[in-house]
């Protein structure tokens, strides 16, 4: 697989409709009080391997972060296709899907009126017809109904029946650590072997950045085979924009291999919580981030550090170092 990069996201907040109801804000994490952090989801792993302060702005401050335009149509697009199979299997045409863009835009409004405000509207009205922004909105919408379309030439709907669709999987492993996430899709055959399927609306990444990528993938493997007992024969990334998959095999070595990884992330994050030092990793990610004026690389002040009267799930002193 070749495909030209995609342009980086730091906002991993979840817009989609199912996403708000939950009030998980993507991450599959627990309810959003400062200063308490109860498990590692794939995307909270992800922002301390990147920056641990931003793991902290995010995952213990719970600062909030402006949506984009391209997150919200992607969590719009990840509605649509949720919905789609909600549909008997000979009504998922891509008409079908295709006229759910809309209504799924407007039930997300309904949830979060000030979304509205990514195209310059009202939110006390944003259905506004004579709005000065609504052909935006319109070429924004017509974007998403062009990546439900690249949908339909990557699979067929119509040859597919989920087993679960936004699926919670969770586990916890031996020395205490949870780990949590939300999946898009997962596939069941009648033998019992698995495939996991998450939806992607950016580009396909090159092919020195699928490891990067797979990173996701393989946390969901590792919980289903720790909660389930089986490893996933197919971890499967649909990349809408492009038009183009990744597929990957995993096995029982690398998914331990992985778990300790893991383990070593949450020893950092914790000696981290203890010391209440996340420092910043400038990267080329910073350009996208919302928190640069908090930041000591730009020289900014983070906040200070929150205390709720009840701490994150980590022990009193540091624990021992998880090698990988």
């Amino acid at each position: 697989m070749s495909a030209p990069a995609a342009e980086p996201s730091t906002d991993t907040t979840d817009w989609t409709a199912s996403g708000l109801e939950r009030g998980r804000g993507g991450d599959g994490g627990s309810a959003r009080v400062p200063g308490q952090v109860h498990s590692l989801s794939p995307s909270r792993a992800s922002d301390f391997k990147t920056c641990p302060l931003l793991y902290r702005l995010r995952s213990i401050d719970r600062l909030p972060e402006r949506p984009s335009p391209d997150a919200v149509r992607g969590t719009v697009v990840h509605a649509v296709l949720e919905r789609l199979y909600d549909l008997p299997a000979a009504e998922r045409t891509l008409g079908a899907a295709v006229s759910l863009v809309g209504p799924q835009w407007q039930r997300l409004l309904e949830l979060e009126p000030t979304l509205a405000e990514l195209f310059g509207a009202d939110p006390a009205d944003p259905a506004d017809p004579d709005h000065p922004d609504r052909a935006d909105e319109s070429a924004w919408l017509d974007s998403a109904r062009a990546l439900v379309e690249g949908y339909f030439t990557l699979e067929d709907p119509q040859r597919l029946e989920p087993a679960e669709r936004e699926c919670l999987v969770e586990t916890e492993l031996d020395d205490g650590l949870r780990l949590r996430g939300y999946v898009d899709r997962l596939d069941v055959t009648p033998t019992g072997d698995i495939r996991v399927v998450d939806y992607k609306t950016g580009g396909a990444p090159r092919e020195a950045f699928e490891a990067k990528a797979l990173f996701q993938m393989k946390f969901y493997a590792l919980v289903l085979w720790r909660s389930r007992g089986v490893i996933p024969r197919m971890l499967r990334l649909i990349y809408l924009k492009d038009r183009d998959t990744l597929t990957y095999t995993p096995d029982e070595d690398e998914l331990r291999r992985f778990e300790r990884t893991l383990q070593a992330i949450w020893v950092a994050i914790t000696r981290a919580m203890l010391t209440e030092d996340f420092r910043p990793s400038p990267g080329a990610l910073c350009a996208w981030c919302d928190h640069q004026a908090l930041c000591p690389a730009f020289g900014g002040t983070p906040p200070p550090y929150p205390h709720p009267e009840q701490d994150a799930e980590a022990p009193a002193t540091a624990p021992p170092t998880t090698p990988v």
